[in-house]
């Protein structure tokens, strides 16, 4: 059994639109928060701002926590490919320092295929991954605390 992965990931949103990298696979292209996993030593934070300059190069302001999620891939529809993963998901606002610098990072994750900005409105038409998050994103002006969203994919 592996160990619990921690994970960061940045809400990036600017003008109604939403900051995500874009990964290409054999059903064309999906979409994913710039973030990634927590190295040892590294606080969620510093791991948030290191990911976010190797997948979209920004340098971020990381703001209050918004979302947490768990994946336990045994319980998705993806558990062939990675039986024994189990992350929890740290999702952060941020805003960027230096938007005109957004782009392909030092570093992109495997698969990754580009950056998009989706507008929030639309994000229904993408392959938003957790598909569950999209709701959640549409309805940022409700505000409140931080909502844990549990095991979705």
């Amino acid at each position: 059994m592996k160990p619990i992965r921690n994970s960061a990931k940045a809400v990036i949103i600017r003008d109604g639109r939403l900051l995500a990298i874009e990964l290409c696979d054999e059903q064309g292209p999906w979409f994913a928060l710039p973030g990634g996993g927590q190295l040892a030593g590294e606080t969620l934070h510093q791991a948030l701002a290191r990911e976010c300059r190797e997948e979209v190069n920004a340098a971020v302001r990381i703001g209050p926590l918004r979302f947490v999620r768990e994946y336990i891939s045994a319980h998705h529809e993806f558990a062939h490919e990675d039986p024994d993963a189990h992350q929890v998901d740290f999702m952060f606002d941020c805003d960027l320092l230096n938007p005109e610098d957004v782009g392909p990072g030092t570093a992109p994750d495997v698969g990754q295929c580009g950056v998009r900005w989706l507008a929030l409105g639309d994000l229904s038409e993408h392959r938003l991954y957790p598909l569950e998050l999209r709701a959640h994103l549409m309805d940022l002006d409700a505000g409140g605390p931080p909502v844990y969203l549990g095991d979705i994919n």
